[in-house]
This record gives structure tokens, C-alpha cells and sequence, in this order.
């Protein structure tokens, strides 16, 4: 058998036999080979099977773990994955430069701009889509249903901050406490009476935090009361928390983090278990509306407050206490965090008070002190 006429320019080098296997066939198929130095390739042609012969480039050329015999060898071509050429003899291996070089995965590029795409469409979802539809869902959602939901999710929170196997965390219901923070609500005007009033809950935690939920719930927590100064600035926080609750943010909210968890879930398995749970808990305490949904709030409790006869600097007041506390996002930070910075609101609640003016406090010194002993 011959091979393929030799190119009368180029140095080359004749080589034993060798037994070609395609790869969709176990059949072997007897090859010439040669060596085209001056075009960096091995010419293999196998005149009962692809008579135009086949060009395997020198440097793409790798040798497979020896399964031969010690004077044979295996080889494969990088370009193809499944064809296979084994050689009786190891003559011609000195010709090929990479034999042991590990091959680079093809196609990592496309796999890189289709990872960059799933992840853009993961955040285009969850940033975008999931928003915008939240708070289409929220003005169809029933009160009833609300209501329900905000139920569910207030006893959630309590099971979560108490710990497995514990019972849920203790509200606070000293009978004082209690009317004084009806009294407070009276005072802001808020509506009562009938299944959809607000309802304001205290729980016995150190956490110095409020936070609305859906279905008209407000919870603070003991160490909010103990933080403020004033029945005032517990008056200023709650007509904020007031603002969300006539805003429907817990309910957005509540979706938005619905919607969220289910595209974790399509992504990494099962996501609607107890991390779920834990998962929205977290996210429902920490209250992370966007700043809108936040200066909204602040531009209704100003407004209530103003009409209860309460300067609107209280909330700058006990805004300015926990800066001192725990700080304040500044700069490019600012940008990125779900609440406005606290010293823009400090500022813009002094701001909505208005200069000269002789305002009151929302309790007497004896319903403050009943307040702040509602959970003893």
C-alpha cells in the first residue's frame, strides 16, 4: 500500500504502519502515516476508508496512558475526541512536541458568556421582574388574605428569635403598656376597630427594631422602647411604621422575597423548607424596603405627627441616637444599602418641623412610665 504523494518541497519522513479507529466504528482501518515537518502536521491516510487521508496538527497530537504494549503506542488528536490511532512502533513520537500536555476545554469562552448571561438573568428577575410584578400582585391581594399572611408570618418570627424546640418569643401585655400604645394610636389618628385595624404587637427581644408586616401588623421590640427617650420618638417610629402598613410595603415585601426565594430554588434545589422560613423571617425583620418605600414612610409620619400635635423631629431624634450607636452609611455605600442614610433623615425630619412652634408629648409622664414597663 502506498500513501499519498509526497510534496517534492517540503522535508518529510516515512513511518511505520499504523491502525486507525474512527471512533463511531471498532474496526481498525490500516493507515500510512507521515510527517510533514514543514507543515507541522502527521498526514494519515487510509486508502480502504478515507482515501484524501486525514492531517493531525504535531502539536495537538496527545499520548493516551499505555495500553499497548512497552514498543506500541496510542494516540489521539485533540480535535477529536473519539478517533484513535495506535502505532506498532514509538519511532515517530519524537516528531510531537505536546504529547503529555494536558488539553485546554473547548468552548470555554462560549461557556463563560453563558454563565455571564444566566447570572444576568437571574438579577434582571430578581432585581427587575420580581419587583414590578410584587407590586402589580399587592393591590390584589385580599385583606383577608393579608391578614392571614401577616398571622403566619408574625407567629414564624416569634418561633425563629425563640429557637427550635422553645416556645414562640413572649409578647409583652402589661395591661398599662398596652392602653398607652392604644392611646398613642388614637392620638396619630390611626383608624381602630373592625378586623383590618392596625395592630401593635411588642415582643420581649433586646433588638432595637420595628417593623411592619402584612395585614396591618406592627411589632417593636422591648429594646426599641428602652432605646427611646421619649414617648414622643416611640410615636415618631410608629407613624413610620403606620406609613408602611397604609403603603402596603410589608406586602410588596413580603412577594418580592416570595418571588426571590422561588428562583433560588429553581436554581439551587429545594428552597422551601426551613431556610426559606428563616430566610424570609430574616428579611421581613431587617425590613429592607427600598428608599422610596422608606422616605415614604418618613413623609407620613411627619404628617401624623403634625396633626397629633408631635414635633416630626422626634424620629430625627432617635434616628440621630442610633447613628451614634451604630453608625451610618456614607458615600458610594449609601447608594446600595435599602434605607436612605440616616443622617438625610435626621436632617429632613428637623426639617418638617416647623421653627417656633409649641409642641406637646403624645402620653403623661404616668402612661410613658407604664409603656416602658410593658413588658415587666
Amino acid at each position: 500500500m502506498s500513501g499519498p504523494p509526497e510534496l517534492p518541497v517540503t522535508p518529510q519522513k516515512r513511518l511505520p504502519m499504523g491502525a486507525y479507529f474512527d471512533g463511531d466504528s471498532p474496526v481498525p482501518r490500516d493507515a500510512t502515516l507521515r510527517v510533514d515537518r514543514g507543515a507541522g502536521v502527521l498526514e494519515i491516510t487510509t486508502p480502504d476508508f478515507m482515501p484524501s487521508g486525514l492531517r493531525w496538527p504535531l502539536g495537538e497530537i496527545r499520548l493516551l496512558d499505555d495500553i499497548a504494549g512497552k514498543e506500541g503506542a496510542i494516540l489521539r488528536w485533540t480535535g477529536d475526541p473519539l478517533a484513535r490511532l495506535h502505532l506498532s512502533q514509538r519511532e515517530l513520537l519524537r516528531d510531537m512536541p505536546h504529547l503529555k500536555r494536558r488539553t485546554a476545554p473547548k468552548g470555554r469562552g462560549r461557556l463563560a458568556a453563558w454563565a455571564f448571561a444566566a447570572v444576568a438573568a437571574v438579577a434582571v428577575q430578581i432585581g427587575v421582574l420580581v419587583p414590578l410584578l410584587a407590586d402589580r400582585l399587592a393591590t390584589f391581594v385580599p385583606p383577608a388574605g393579608e391578614r392571614a399572611l401577616g398571622e403566619a408570618t408574625f407567629e414564624q418570627i416569634r418561633q425563629a428569635l425563640a429557637g427550635t424546640g422553645l416556645p414562640p418569643l413572649p409578647t409583652c401585655e402589661g395591661e398599662d403598656g398596652v392602653a398607652a400604645l392604644e392611646q398613642m394610636l388614637v392620638a396619630l389618628g390611626v383608624e381602630r376597630g373592625g378586623d383590618q385595624a392596625v395592630q401593635v404587637f411588642v415582643l420581649d427581644h433586646e433588638m432595637v427594631n420595628a417593623f411592619a408586616l402584612p395585614g396591618g401588623y406592627v411589632v417593636f421590640f422591648r429594646g426599641m422602647i428602652d432605646a427611646a427617650e421619649s414617648p414622643n420618638e416611640i410615636a415618631a417610629v410608629l407613624a413610620h411604621e403606620v406609613g408602611h402598613v397604609e403603603n402596603r410595603d410589608p406586602t410588596r415585601h413580603a412577594l418580592r422575597s416570595a418571588g426571590s426565594i422561588g428562583i433560588l430554588g429553581l436554581l439551587f434545589g429545594d428552597f422551601a423548607g426551613g431556610a426559606a422560613v428563616l430566610f424570609l423571617t430574616e428579611q421581613l425583620i431587617s425590613a429592607r424596603y427600598s428608599q422610596g418605600a422608606e422616605s415614604g414612610a418618613d413623609e407620613y409620619a411627619y404628617s401624623v405627627l403634625e396633626e397629633a400635635d408631635i414635633s416630626p423631629a422626634a424620629l430625627g431624634d432617635i434616628f440621630e441616637r442610633l447613628r451614634d450607636k451604630y453608625g451610618d452609611a456614607e458615600g458610594v455605600v449609601a447608594h446600595f444599602v435599602s434605607h436612605p442614610t440616616l443622617g438625610s433623615r435626621i436632617t429632613a425630619a428637623r426639617d418638617a418641623a416647623r421653627e417656633g412652634a409649641d409642641y406637646g408629648d403624645i402620653l403623661s409622664d404616668e402612661d410613658w412610665t407604664a409603656l416602658q414597663a410593658i413588658c415587666d
